[in-house]
């Protein structure tokens, strides 16, 4: 797994200078602090960092960002990212998932994509961003990407809060879920674990904020399947990057030791 904490000169603000990006691409990490599996998440610490903070600094080092913001609706989300000098923005309460929270966002910031990193990966590799980016400056088809990488450890494969995907002959989604996908009914087969970044065209972020929560969304609990269910096709790329998700406080474990390695190196 490609993990590295870059000390920047500029805050977010696209140090390499070296990409036309002629589209423009705004970072969202979208943070609800009252989880109903860890609430408080955000803001718990590991190697004397809060969890939103090592996030933060993973998408920064994205080239293909020209903006990174954190929405959030909890005041205390908000002013952690202000003092340690991140961009955040307040949204409301009412907001079914973060793919909505950050249509709220783009209401107010000019972009042509919209990338949604998710607050509990504290390890994304910022390559695994700009690979799901790049879709978009090649085919003016595209709508939504995200990104997959392939599991072989059991555990991880039984577990519920590891989401699965299938996808077809074009590397579309077939479909997500949180059970074990494709069922291997004579052993063999490839599973693999959708990893929680999406990067969206304007419209069909606005698209998707029409729409209301669907059947199977409601049946998963995952927001993806909002597209899917009407007809949006999800362009998934296959990484390298198996980052640890924090969803549970058993969780924290597993990410402490990278991420007290990485913060020893900055001393």
């Amino acid at each position: 797994m490609l993990f590295r904490i870059l000390i920047r000169v500029n805050r977010c603000s696209n140090l390499f200078g070296v990409l036309d990006l002629r589209m423009r691409f705004v970072g969202v990490i979208p943070v609800r602090f009252g989880s109903s599996r860890f609430p408080g998440k955000p803001l718990v610490e590991i190697a004397g960092k809060p969890i939103i903070w090592w996030v933060h600094e993973q998408v920064c080092q994205a080239r293909h960002l020209s903006e990174v913001l954190v929405a959030t609706d909890n005041e205390r989300v908000f002013e952690t990212v202000k003092d340690f000098g991140g961009k955040a923005v307040m949204t409301g309460t009412e907001h079914y998932c973060g793919t909505d929270r950050i249509g709220e966002v783009a209401q107010s910031f000019e972009g042509d994509v919209f990338v949604n990193i998710q607050g509990d990966l504290p390890t994304i590799a910022p390559e695994t961003i700009d690979q799901i980016c790049a879709p978009f400056e090649k085919d003016s088809q595209v709508q939504v990407t995200t990104a997959r990488v392939q599991i072989i450890d059991l555990v991880q494969i039984q577990n519920p809060n590891i989401v699965k995907v299938v996808v077809d002959n074009r590397n579309r989604a077939l479909y997500f879920s949180r059970s074990i996908i494709p069922h291997t009914r004579n052993g063999s087969g490839v599973c693999y674990k959708h990893v929680g970044i999406y990067a969206y065209k304007r419209h069909s972020l606005q698209m998707f904020c029409r729409f209301k929560p669907s059947r199977l969304e409601q049946i998963e609990g995952l927001e993806q399947l909002r597209f899917l269910e009407n007809g949006v096709p999800i362009e998934v790329i296959e990484v390298d990057d198996n980052s640890l998700a924090v969803d549970a406080p058993e969780d924290i474990e597993g990410v402490r030791p990278l991420l007290e390695n990485e913060f020893n190196k900055l001393e």
